[in-house]
């Protein structure tokens, strides 16, 4: 079994890890951190960019800032539908403020905006703050 490549969040090493025993906490090898969180985590451009190319499951992105109201609003949604959906999708959050680079290669145009990628591209992208259910739904759809 060839298994899942899954990119380290941390360090970004490209794992693989078998498709049966990824609800069992795997470990990145080269840093020891966890690969499938149940919380949304923060993210650097070149990270997102290594992540969105080499991951089997999908990876999906709110770009946000913290001075954005309805960004802060959807927040602890995000972080409700990342736990709803660990193991089918990894939810990540990029600061747009921190990393502006960002914003302009994904073409940003409003914020909160969630773009989902699988197979290496962009598959879809909605804005506006929402609910953790609409939320998993608009990932799952």
């Amino acid at each position: 079994m060839a298994g899942l490549k899954v990119t380290c969040l941390d360090c970004g090493q490209v794992n693989r890890v078998p498709g049966d025993r990824i609800a069992e906490a795997p470990k990145c090898a080269r840093c020891g951190t966890g690969l499938i969180s149940n919380k949304a985590v923060e993210v650097d451009l070149a990270t997102l960019e290594k992540a969105a190319r080499n991951d089997d499951l999908p990876l999906v992105v709110d770009f946000w800032a913290p001075w954005c109201g309805p960004c802060r609003t959807m927040a602890p949604e995000f972080a409700k539908a990342a736990t709803a959906l660990q193991g089918r999708a990894r939810l990540v959050k990029l600061n747009t403020e921190a990393d502006p680079q960002a914003g302009a290669k994904y073409a940003i145009r409003g914020i909160p905006t969630m773009v989902k990628f699988a197979g290496g591209r962009e598959v879809k992208r909605q804005s506006g703050a929402t609910n953790a259910a609409a939320i998993a739904g608009w990932i799952q759809g």
